[in-house]
């Protein structure tokens, strides 16, 4: 086995051939080029992978063209054919030479075009990628009222350039990995270099070097790898469709992974306080963006407590109620054959299996499923006396609120933790679901982003004043003139003190 170029083409040839198993999507074009001395090349690359175009036009066509060459001897040349054909002979804007097979394998399968020259011990690559993409549409996960249109794809470089076009700064850095032993994913790794924290931005190196694995086939696998927790329900790493929330991440001193295949960049570090906040909190007036901050913290309480309050309530302390409201749930539960536990889950494993349903179909059939659904199931099961009509109107309120906040994966997360304090309540009572609370609160003040506390900035409000403007309120633009403290960015400033542009 042979893991450098040889002289002989022919060889190589072989190799190649036995290496991809003869693949059908595997095209060799050999061919000669020169009218007095005979040089024999061949062009390898994978049909569907590069432009077909770009070859003849670039690589082959070009070499046919060149005078020099055609008239090329070895006695009657100063420089060597491989210098030649670099020189004047391909036209092609992105060349270079590979000796190593290993790297020359990879280069063929990521959808480069490989040049061997017989008689040389290096080989060309010719840049020729042109993989199947769709076009940039709006992101569909994160639609907004106001605010760029744009979302990313699943070509690396498309979205390298979605960045690249918000940020014009010198200071941006994208470093390139490939991850996988066997699928080589290439992966774009993005910060701003006197703006990241260096320590932080070595703790993300090494958690990518460290990894070995098969294949990465989505974001989501890089993420489950290199995250601090993967225990946790809680995710540590945002996820994003959106260049402009990537490109304000970046400018905030935090680090984002690209990965070639996948729509979803992801942003690190995350926090509970980042993955509260939508993009159009920035481009809405900080009155408007407050009052929906506010309003997302209080659909996070719709999304725990109703059901778990409901089971305690009813079950252990029924005499905390008002009299009056005490008699109409006792008079709405007279026909229900189930104890509360048993019917608060029975009604929330029915909206969770309504959601699940509704996303797996697509576009109006999925919405409907979800609305129609809801609504005969929820008075169906009225009428029949199985549940109450208020237990409906709280799973309902329950199910809605879990729509207001911005990140899925949290929104998962906190609707799992609601059964946990449900059963706790059917258990305990209020004193169950307040040992409920405290554990929930345990594990998520234990959790880490890359040693950033998942809490932040809500557990460390003081600490740096910028965070104190942009948590539970979003202070007027003029304010917000430092970096987000929780990242420690080296250069804190990102515009000068507000007060001073006042009038």
């Amino acid at each position: 086995m042979i893991k450098t170029v040889s002289k002989d083409i022919d060889e190589n040839l072989k190799y190649i051939k036995e290496v991809l198993k003869g693949s059908s999507d595997l095209v060799i074009r050999e061919f000669e080029i020169g009218d007095v001395f005979r040089i024999k090349m061949a062009t390898i690359y994978i049909d569907g992978l590069s432009s077909k175009e770009f070859v003849s036009q670039f690589a082959i066509g070009s070499l046919f063209k060149e005078e020099e060459l055609k008239s090329f001897t070895l006695e009657g040349y100063k420089t060597s054919i491989l210098d030649a054909i670099k020189k004047d002979g391909l036209s092609a804007a992105d060349i270079s030479e590979k000796e190593d097979f290993e790297e020359i394998i990879t280069d063929i399968l990521s959808g480069e075009t490989i040049l061997f020259i017989n008689h040389s011990t290096k080989a060309i690559k010719i840049a020729t990628k042109e993989f199947p993409a769709r076009g940039i549409d709006e992101p569909k996960t994160e639609s907004l009222v106001r605010g760029p249109r744009e979302g990313f794809v699943e070509s690396l470089r498309f979205n390298t350039a979605l960045v690249r076009r918000r940020i014009r700064d010198k200071g941006l850095n994208i470093e390139m990995y490939q991850i996988g032993k066997r699928s080589k994913t290439d992966i774009a790794l993005l910060f701003i270099e006197d703006i990241v924290d260096p320590k932080f931005l070595i703790e993300v190196r090494k958690r990518l070097d460290a990894i070995d694995i098969d294949a990465i086939i989505d974001s989501s696998t890089l993420e489950y790898l290199i995250e601090d927790n993967y225990l946790s329900p809680f995710p540590q790493i945002e996820n994003t469709e959106r260049p402009d929330s990537v490109s304000a991440s970046l400018y905030e001193g935090r680090v984002s992974l690209i990965v070639d295949g996948s729509p979803f960049v992801l942003v690190l570090p995350a926090t509970i306080g980042t993955l509260l906040n939508s993009s159009e909190d920035y481009y809405s007036r900080w009155i408007e963006a407050s009052a929906k901050r506010i309003l997302r913290l209080i659909s996070v309480v719709l999304i725990l407590f109703p059901s778990a309050l409901y089971v305690a309530i009813t079950v252990y302390h029924p005499s905390i109620l008002p009299t009056k409201l005490s008699y109409y749930l006792a008079a709405s539960r007279i026909n229900v054959p189930f104890p509360a536990l048993v019917e608060a889950i029975m009604m929330e494993s029915t909206m969770e299996l309504l959601r699940e349903s509704g996303t797996r179909l697509s576009g109006p059939i999925g919405t409907t499923i979800g609305i129609v659904g809801g609504l005969i199931i929820g008075q169906a099961a009225v009428e029949a006396g199985i549940v109450s009509p208020l237990m409906i109107i709280i799973v309902a309120i329950s199910s809605i609120a879990t729509f207001a906040v911005p990140s899925y994966e949290l929104s998962t997360a906190l609707r799992l933790f609601k059964f946990i304090l449900i059963v706790c309540s059917g258990v305990l009572g209020l004193f169950g679901l307040m040992l409920g609370v405290i554990l929930t609160g345990t594990h998520i003040l234990s959790l880490n982003s890359f040693g950033i506390p998942f809490s932040s900035p809500y557990s460390g409000l003081g600490i740096e004043e910028g965070d104190l403007k942009d948590t539970f309120v979003k202070a007027p633009l003029k304010r917000l003139w430092l970096r987000p403290g929780f990242t420690f960015p080296k250069n804190k400033k990102r515009m000068k003190e507000g007060k001073k542009h006042e009038k």
